[in-house]
Parts: C-alpha cells; structure tokens; sequence
C-alpha cells in the first residue's frame, strides 16, 4: 500500500491549497480555512457533540509550566530555526502577558540534524529538567531518534515541521503531535503542479531518510496520476558533500523537470545543476529548502522555479511578522514560525483545560482544546482561550498556522500548502 492510500485510509483529511489553479486530491476534501474564523461561535452551553470532551473545571489557575525546544541551531535545517524559536518565544510572551495563572518557562536547546547525536543529549537535558513537553524537531529524521526517549518518559513531543507521514500510526502512548500537516499531502500539491506546469517527465534528487523518501513517494504517485512518468530518482544521505553522480544520474534520463527533496544540500545541488545546463527555471522546491538564496546564488540562477511550502501567506498573518522580527530582528524567513507558536499557544490552553502540567495531562486536552472533539467557541489567542476555560467552557483554537484541530493520530486535520516562485534576486514570493 502506497504511503498515500495508508493515510487516506487512517484518517479524512481537509485542506485548503492556495496559489494553484486545480489540484488532484483523490482522499481530500477542500475546504476553506484563515486565522480568525468569521464563523458564529457555537454553544459552549453543553458537552461536545463527540461526547469524548473532558470535564473543564471552572476556577482559578495557579500553574508551573516548563516546555524545552529541540530546534535547529545547527545541521541542515538551520535555517528554520530563528523563525521557529521566535514563534516559541512569541507565544510564551503572550502567554505571560495574560496572566491567568500559568507561569511558562522556555528552555531552547539545539536538535542539530542525524548526522550528530545532538538532539539525543538535548533530549536528556531536558527531561532531567523535567519539562512537560518538548517542541521540535524540525527534521521528521531527527524527531525518529528521539521520540521514544521523548514519550516513554510521559512528556509531551510536539513538532512544528515534522512532515513525515510515518509519524501518523507511530505508537507514541497518545503523546506525540504535530501542527504541520503530512507530506502526504504536500505531495500530492507538487507532483500535480508540476504535471500542470507541462512537465511530461520528472526526475528527483532526494535525500535517503523518512522525510525525503516519503515525499518522493507521495510526489511520485501524484505526478504519475497526473499522467507524468518519473524517470529517474537518486538518493543521497545525510552529511554527503558531493552530489555528481546523483546529478549525473538525474539528468542522463533528461527529465523535464527535476525536484529537489533536501535540505540545505539545495545550496550545493542547484548550482552544479544549473552548471550543468539543466534550465534554472525547471526545478521545484520543497518546505525543506525553500528559502532565501540571495546571498548564496548568482542573480537569475533559478528565476521562474516554484516551490511548495505548509502553512499561510506572511501576507494574511497580519502584524504576527512584525511582532515576530521585535523577538528576532534578523528574521528574514518566517517558515514554521506560525506553527511553533502555535504548538506551545495549545500546549499552554491544554495545560489550562486540564488544570495540570503533567505530560499526559496536557495530551489528553490537546486535542479538545483544538475543536477536534466536538463543539467549542472559536478563540484566536492564548487570552481569550484561557477566560473560557476559566469559566469552565469548551474552545476551539485556530492559530496563526489555521485551524489545526487534531484528530485521534495527533495529526491536523486542516492545513494550507503554499506556492512560490522565485524571483531573479533568488528570493521568493506566493503565488495564485
């Protein structure tokens, strides 16, 4: 079974996809999702229609909440780890600035990427200062090298990029959950665009671990469903430098169209591709590597190439940049920042709901508070979230990222995949 049909199978999955014209999403039902829902608030006045809400107990909060990160501050992914942090402390300045009875505390430690044992000994920092929950990794690759060690201690794993469509059926006790949504689905986005974009043929470079070959194998099956063939798909691993023979292999099928599934290994790749001759504007990102390549690339080495990335358009999350450059004024990309602010903003109201920082406290909310149990009113922020739980009513929290609302897996149900396309300066924007 494809890794598309196993998750169609386990779970329905919405989404909204924006920036293209007609996508083929067999298992999806489209819908249509923004931060600040316009919908009337439903009636709290009762349990959730599920009836698998728990009971919010009215009163007073006088909490301790300590959550580490395992960010990338080193490693492949670097590059996602400002705008990641900032999200996190973003959220917990918010949450402070309630007052509401909870008090939380951030303790930001590196996850480095699988070539290092980095995230182990963050890991184990961190438990031993026993937090209750821990947000990262970025890398679905690094987050399967820590997870067991993560919720065989009852602590909360929460990933703000884990993309992974293993982490679905993973057996994590109930306590491990994500708000980016499942490659399934971004590759299906992909590998239909670029079939509509006239690509008959693709080849892809891609790198050898959960994240990457999962990705392939969804972009695969949506670009050969469009009608394109794959012709031609090299692997590499994690800490390889030299990437000839991986391009040599890619572009001796003389594919129309070459994805690239890496991380920052793109910064090496594109370049010795485009040496090649291989057009500039033939090649697609993915959320691993779409970024800002002004300082890195000659000017117009990828004008017109298009990429894929979860999450909304910087330009509908309103002042959340702005506030976002006050933690990190170097910020200039802000991919998953909506995400990890919103993993410790539900992390927080779950601790409320339960009126307990415990682990497996905080899990058995998680879900509730994010709507995915039943009725609740639609709240926006931390504060307004709280005031409800303080008066002992149910809430459905959609974030900066969407909606979220979880289902049984840990999984959002709802989730937004972006196009962009590159501009002759090597940075990139949205399209429609």
């Amino acid at each position: 079974m494809s890794v598309f049909a196993k998750a169609s199978a386990s779970r329905s999955v919405r989404a909204v996809v924006t920036g293209i014209a007609m996508v083929g999403v067999s298992a999806l039902l489209l819908t249509g999702c923004s931060n600040g829902s316009a919908d009337t608030p439903a009636d709290t006045s009762s349990p959730a229609a599920s009836g698998d809400a728990n009971q919010i107990d009215a009163g007073d909060r006088d909490l301790s909440l300590k959550i580490g990160t395992i960010l990338p501050q080193s490693g492949a992914l670097a590059f996602l780890g400002p705008p990641e942090e900032a999200g996190v402390k973003l959220a917990v300045q918010d949450i402070q600035d309630a007052g509401l009875g909870i008090d939380i505390e951030a303790i930001l430690r590196d996850s480095g990427d699988t070539t290092t044992d980095t995230a182990t000994v963050s890991v184990t920092d961190l438990l031993s200062q026993k937090v209750s929950a821990i947000v990262g990794a970025a890398s679905s690759g690094v987050s399967k090298t820590v997870i067991d060690q993560i919720v065989g201690a009852g602590v909360v794993q929460f990933s703000p990029a884990n993309t992974s469509a293993d982490f679905t059926d993973y057996p994590d006790k109930g306590l491990y959950w994500r708000t980016a949504p499942s490659d399934v689905l971004q590759g299906e986005v992909l590998g239909n665009l670029i079939a509509e974009d006239g690509n008959s043929t693709l080849g892809l470079i891609v790198l050898n671990d959960s994240y990457g070959t999962g990705l392939a194998e969804s972009v695969t099956t949506a670009f050969e469903g469009a009608g394109g063939k794959v012709v031609a798909t090299s692997l590499f691993n994690e800490g390889d430098s030299n990437f000839a023979s991986q391009i040599s292999e890619v572009t001796a099928a003389n594919p129309d169209a070459i994805a690239l599934i890496t991380f920052d290994q793109a910064k090496v790749i594109t370049p010795a591709l485009v040496g090649t001759g291989f057009p500039g504007d033939k090649l697609y990102f993915v959320d691993g590597n779409l970024a800002d390549y002004s300082a890195d690339f000659a000017p117009g080495l990828i004008t017109g190439s298009k990429g894929t990335l979860p999450g909304l358009d910087t330009a509908t999350l309103g002042d959340f940049t702005d506030r976002l450059k006050e933690i990190d004024p170097t910020l200039t990309d802000y991919s998953y920042a909506a995400e990890s602010y919103d993993a410790v903003t539900l992390i927080a109201l779950a601790a409320y709901a339960a009126n307990d920082t415990a682990g497996t406290s905080i899990a058995d909310y998680l879900r509730q508070v994010s709507g995915g149990t039943g009725d609740g009113t639609k709240v926006t922020d931390f504060k307004s979230g709280a005031e409800l739980l303080k008066k002992g009513e149910q809430i459905d929290y959609d974030g900066y990222s969407g909606p979220v609302t979880f289902d049984e897996n840990g999984d959002p149900t709802e989730a937004t995949i972006g196009i962009y396309q590159y501009n002759a300066d090597n940075t990139y924007k949205r399209i429609n």
